[in-house]
């Protein structure tokens, strides 16, 4: 190997023992140039892609994927009977999946802490912002409705997985086919696809309500607050290293749906503001604290517009391929 070979081999050597050892100066070194380590601005979100229908034996799925972070979410339906108190209404139940594929911090044997973390927010979000319409999910009212089945699996986790996983579980709901089904002749709730010699006598039941009739669409964007530094969609190695992290999740049309904090002290102290006085320190503190909220706010709002592109394309790709 030719002298300067070496040398820069040696050089890209020292770099990573440096970036090993000591990460958040390493880190610091280029935020100063307002630029992260892979070169991404600190405003700027990973890229990402979106592909739905990547199940084919579910109802309704998408494979995301934001930078390194991977998720894939899929959707089975089954017939229930509806409750008492929502006769014509179906449900939906969520769960997010983190494998031991997903990331060395996973055992295999012992479930991930933020799985059901995550799975309670998805349904937090879903729910609150009313994307859904239950009703969509009846087939005959007081006798039969969809019970809806969205997993979401995290196959690769470096970072902002929240965000990823509600992206995919958004895309899965969006490209939702509700198969066509009838009644037999004992009364039972069948598909159309089961009852092949008699389908031509035999009506569907559901004829229109094939695709669900989805509202504004919640998405999600973290960002960290390090020093004076805001850093959108972390990767898990500056998650791990800045403990400040904000999840701002707005609709399609802007408005706020939640915010999410996981720690750190200068969000941790907002929730005490109203019940003691404030120094001139703490003052300070939460006029910094507005000011990131705002900006997390801001820079969430671009990246709803960015996100509700990508997965028109993508539905209308698959359209395309359908047709």
């Amino acid at each position: 190997m030719a002298e300067g070979g070496v040398e820069g081999l040696a050089g890209e050597m020292e770099v990573e023992a440096y970036r090993r050892l000591f990460p958040l100066p390493f880190y610091e070194r280029h935020l100063v140039e307002s630029v992260r380590p892979d070169g991404r601005p600190l405003s700027s979100a990973r890229e990402t892609s979106i592909a739905v229908g990547a199940v084919t034996t579910a109802d309704g799925s998408a494979l995301v994927k934001t930078g390194e972070t991977t998720m894939l979410a899929a959707i089975k339906l089954e017939v229930m009977s509806p409750s008492r108190e929502s006769p014509d209404e179906g449900s939906l139940v969520i769960d997010f999946h983190m494998p031991p594929i997903c990331s060395p911090t996973v055992r295999p044997g012992r479930p991930a802490e933020l799985a059901p973390v995550i799975s309670q927010q998805l349904s937090d979000v879903i729910t609150r912002s009313k994307v859904i319409n239950q009703k969509d999910l009846s087939l005959i009212s007081g006798k039969a409705a969809w019970l809806a089945y969205l997993d979401v699996y995290c196959l690769n986790a470096d970072g902002s997985l929240f965000d990823v996983a509600l992206l995919s579980a958004i895309a899965a709901l969006a490209h939702l086919h509700i198969p066509l089904v009838s009644l037999s002749d004992d009364g039972r709730v069948v598909p159309l696809s089961e009852d092949a010699p008699r389908k031509a006598t035999r009506e569907a039941v559901n004829k229109d309500r094939r695709k669900l009739g989805l509202k504004l669409l919640p998405f999600s964007l973290t960002c960290l607050l390090h020093k004076n530094y805001i850093l959108a969609d972390p990767t898990a190695e500056e998650e791990s290293i800045m403990d400040t992290p904000l999840t701002v999740v707005l609709d399609s049309s802007h408005l706020l749906v939640s915010l999410y904090k996981s720690g750190g002290a200068v969000l941790a102290f907002t929730s005490s503001l109203k019940r003691f006085p404030l120094g001139r320190n703490e003052e300070s503190t939460c006029f910094f604290t507005c000011l990131f909220i705002k900006e997390c706010i801001s820079l969430t709002k671009k990246r709803v517009q960015e996100l509700q592109s990508l997965l028109d394309e993508a539905l209308q790709s698959t359209e395309m391929d359908e047709d």
